[in-house]
């Protein structure tokens, strides 16, 4: 789970500043402010430790991927070469990490809670025309146990003559003689080359640093705004899905495949099977009454989807029934399929639907961040991009009803400056209350009803003087 975010020089943002981030992590903002950007950066991450070129230090993307966000000058910051990104971003391991110093049984360090930061950017003119480096990393294990809690920072630097160096502090590491000085480049932005641990006696933890980063971003998940039309039949031969696909194309194929597992609500509440539990939300969100995946005869591969919604007396196919079924049923199964400790990115995860079932998009992310299967919470973030004022309104309900707490929720509304976009926290209180409500966060509803009566009034005159 992402716990910290920070940003320089990126897209919109000239500086973030440190951003907290909760297992409900939801961005609010006029068009272009920047919001969507953040998400872009953690999936262009991704997008580059699954690449299979490790030299390559960003994949920007291209027509296979997530996001594609052309040339190194396209996404840096007033579009100035000259600057350098930096990402510094910390996460929550699913398990404790432990280091030892096989020199020194003395030193020990323990943690769950990592943190990662690299400055990179184009090398100086004259070495090589438009190549991206990293300048800098440094990974650090926040240290709960031995060496008196002090963090373990591994740091890796680039000097002017292109040479990298490694250092650890205060672990002590060991250069047997004889080894040669010159250290490669790093591995993509974040990886420890091969040489980092052949010249160091007491080097190997470094790579289960690069390890637990690569482990992070596999259980990333993204669902984009814009989601597949329904169809009439889906072809599934067993395949177990990663997830429902950017487009929720794999959704119907995510709920076949996850037939068996059964998934409770939280803490102390009854397991469910997974089909039951997508057409319980369904049903929730006033969508459907019944919901039905099944092959459309016995040994046959071709499976339908069967509805039922209030105003038929019988099962329909979910192309007959409305629109905004098909585009909310990847949100909802994508809340309950990705695997335990997953992050979810949603972009405009309410779009084409009604302000009712936008409201009961926040019920939805409150239970699936509170979820448990096999016997254990499910640890899920969802960090969301959102313009909807109804689904903010049901979660400060439900914050005030204690259904969620203030810590587990983190809300941000961005918005363009002249130095850059600026993100500024909801100051979110107990009772749902948001301390610092920005003036005309979604419009001036109280301007255009003052405006409509004022214009109501003065048609009424002008009619009444015409008569």
């Amino acid at each position: 789970m992402f716990t910290h975010l920070h940003l320089r020089n990126f897209k919109a943002w000239r500086d973030t500043g440190p951003i907290r981030l909760a297992p409900l992590t939801v961005f609010f903002g006029v068009n272009s402010s920047g919001k969507t950007s953040l998400g872009q950066l953690l999936l262009m991450l991704q997008q580059t430790i699954e690449s299979p070129d490790r030299q390559r230090v960003l994949h920007t993307g291209d027509h296979n991927t997530a996001v594609e966000l052309g040339t190194f000058e396209d996404f840096v910051y007033a579009h100035d070469v000259a600057r350098d990104i930096e990402i510094d971003f910390a996460w929550k391991l699913p398990k404790r990490l432990r280091v030892d110093n096989p020199l020194d049984p003395a030193q020990a360090f323990s943690g769950r809670q990592m943190g990662f930061e690299a400055r990179i950017g184009r090398v100086p003119s004259g070495e090589s025309n438009g190549r991206l480096v990293v300048h800098d990393l440094a990974y650090s294990l926040a240290s709960d146990g031995g060496n008196n809690g002090d963090p373990l920072v591994v740091r890796m630097t680039r000097d002017d003559s292109a040479r990298y160096a490694l250092a650890a502090e205060p672990y002590a590491l060991k250069q047997p003689r004889g080894r040669p000085p010159r250290m490669p480049a790093p591995n993509r932005f974040y990886g420890f080359p091969d040489e980092a641990v052949a010249y160091y006696q007491n080097s190997d933890f470094i790579q289960d640093f690069a390890l637990a980063l690569e482990q992070q971003f596999r259980d990333l998940h993204y669902v984009g705004p814009l989601r597949e039309y329904p169809a009439r039949t889906y072809l599934w031969s067993g395949e177990v899905p990663h997830d429902v696909g950017r487009r929720g194309e794999r959704a119907v194929e995510a709920i076949l495949a996850a037939q068996a597992r059964q998934i409770s609500p939280g803490s102390r509440r009854h397991y469910k099977a997974f089909q039951e539990v997508i057409a319980r939300w369904l049903r929730a969100l006033g969508l459907i009454e019944t919901f039905n995946a099944a092959p459309i005869a016995e040994g046959r591969k071709e499976y339908e989807v069967r509805v039922q919604t209030a105003r038929t007396a019988q099962e329909v196919h979910l192309t007959d029934v409305g629109f905004g079924v098909s585009q909310v049923l990847p949100v909802v199964v994508q809340c309950f399929y990705v695997p335990h400790d997953a992050v979810v990115l949603f972009e405009q995860p309410e779009i084409h639907l009604h302000p009712k079932v936008q409201a009961g998009l926040a019920d939805l992310f409150v239970e699936a961040i509170h979820a448990r299967e096999d016997s254990r919470d499910r640890n899920l973030q969802l960090i969301v991009e959102s313009h909807s004022e109804h689904f903010l309104r049901r979660l400060q309900r439900r914050v005030a009803e204690g259904a969620v707490t203030p810590d587990d929720v983190a809300l941000y509304v961005c918005r363009p400056g002249q130095n850059g976009a600026v993100i500024e926290p909801l100051q979110l209180d107990l009772y749902g209350n948001i301390a610092n409500w920005p003036e005309h966060f979604f419009g001036d509803e109280m301007g255009d009803l003052v405006a409509m009566a004022n214009a109501a009034e003065a048609r009424q005159q002008q009619e009444s003087t015409s008569a």
